[in-house]
């Protein structure tokens, strides 16, 4: 079976020289750091990103590569509407075909009691003027012909997207460094410099670059990172397999998922396979400061997550892994330069099973690689975009809870926004950090 394409047994692309100040440092080689990289630069900061491993060598090249505006929390939707216009945009600025194609997207129901979810979501659509329908059972069967199985309906969004993950952040990243960007891989930020309580640079592994401004986008990451400086936010990490196909014929050209699977056609004429509406926790420190946050998600879905007893060795949640550590002490982020924890296999296995069945005339399902990412969460299954109150000059976007690489060019742009002291040009009251500390009770969204 293939590798996954991006490791860190193989050598990055970039390795800008750094100077000794800048205009601003991006903390994370993601998707949000990545584009808060490119619309800084576009905006005439001297910025620098620094990544420890490789650009979107963790979840954001490990999704299932759909962008969506379909079944998001009513504040995400006018930012994923913008989303959608910055991929099209983007896809015609980049040096690669990153497979961008409107393709649709369908929630199918397996029974008639889950339209009524749609039902209530659709008032969202609605209130945007979205394209989104629900679709009844023989509806769905002309959507997608050649299944072997039926559904009650569906909730359907033609407008929604594909792209290819470990093609489009890459290429993003170019982009960023022709247009400016000094983008470093290999090179973690031990700790934040902080004089007087306000932010005047950050601490690498090589050295000091001088900044009062920096845009931590660390991902599952993030929370090590802000406990080391005294912030502690309840963000977990949960495990979630995918993997790829050969080849198969072109039953469906869009992204669809029922209660049971997940699937994508790929630009590679396969399919991106993953279990639908499951993942794993490996129990640690932060998922017993963070549990009664939690509780009312895991209620919700109480059959969605299962139980680990511990990480590997060197997770952020890792019984193991250090909390404290000074700027001249090798980091727990050059521990682990990727976040490479092995895919579920049996889930693996089911996955060609599952969609075999669905699609019998396709014939056998060969898999070809299987991955996992580590998927940040946060308990109301939105993100923290805001600047951090206790660390001033420090702004925060993390947390996507899976749903980064899609919406993650508009949040880009928002958190380059912020980081200017820019009108960032939508309400973020939903995403402010201060929800987790200022007795407002949290509001779960949406889990579509």
């Amino acid at each position: 079976m293939k590798p996954f394409p991006i490791s860190d047994q193989q050598g990055g692309e970039h390795a800008g020289d750094l100077p000794d100040a800048c205009d601003v440092v991006v903390i994370g080689g993601g998707v949000i750091g990545v584009t808060t990289a490119l619309y800084l630069a576009r905006a005439g900061q001297n910025v620098v990103l620094l990544e420890k491993g490789r650009i979107a060598g963790e979840q954001s090249s490990r999704n299932w590569g759909w962008i969506r505006t379909q079944g998001r929390d009513p504040a995400e939707i006018p930012i994923m509407r913008e989303a959608h216009d910055l991929w099209r945009a983007l896809a015609r600025q980049v040096d690669t075909d990153i497979g961008l194609k409107q393709v649709g997207v369908a929630f199918l129901a397996e029974k008639s009691d889950e339209i009524a979810a749609y039902e209530d979501w659709m008032q969202h659509a609605r209130a945007h003027d979205l394209d989104t329908r629900i679709l009844n059972g023989a509806e769905v069967g002309d959507l997608i012909p050649t299944a072997a199985r039926s559904w009650a309906g569906a909730l359907w969004t033609p407008s929604d997207m594909r792209a290819e993950p470990f093609l489009a952040v890459p290429a993003l990243a170019r982009l960023a460094a022709q247009e400016g960007a000094i983008l470093r891989e290999g090179c973690a930020v031990r700790l934040l410099d902080i004089e007087a309580g306000r932010v005047t640079g950050v601490v690498t592994e090589t050295g000091r670059i001088r900044t009062d401004r920096v845009v931590l986008a660390g991902g599952a990451w993030s929370a090590l990172f802000l406990r080391r400086h005294g912030v502690s936010i309840p963000q977990l990490s949960v495990r979630a397999t995918v993997a790829q196909t050969a080849p198969l014929p072109d039953v469906f050209q869009g992204g669809a998922v029922d209660g049971h699977l997940a699937f994508r056609r790929r630009a590679d004429g396969g399919f991106t396979l993953a279990p639908s509406g499951f993942h794993e926790l490996f129990i640690g420190p932060d998922a017993f400061r963070a549990f009664a946050r939690f509780m009312p998600q895991l209620l919700a879905d109480p059959l969605g997550t299962k139980y680990l007893p511990k990480a590997p060795k060197g997770f952020p949640d890792a019984w193991g892994t250090a909390r404290r550590w000074a700027g001249d002490d090798i980091s727990p982020f050059e521990a682990v330069r990727v976040l490479n924890p092995a895919p579920n296999s049996t889930k693996v296995a089911q996955l060609a099973r599952d969609f075999s069945a669905i699609f019998q005339e396709g014939g056998p399902v060969g898999i070809t690689r299987a991955w996992a990412g580590m998927i940040d969460v946060m308990p109301d299954v939105v993100p923290v975009v805001d600047h951090v109150a206790d660390l001033p000059g420090l702004t925060l976007c993390t947390g996507m809870c899976g749903h980064g690489f899609g919406i993650g060019p508009a949040f880009g742009r928002i958190t380059a926004a912020l980081t200017m002291g820019r009108d960032p040009g939508h309400d973020l009251t939903r995403f402010r950090l201060g929800r987790f500390s200022d007795g407002s009770k949290l509001e779960l969204g949406p889990n579509l």
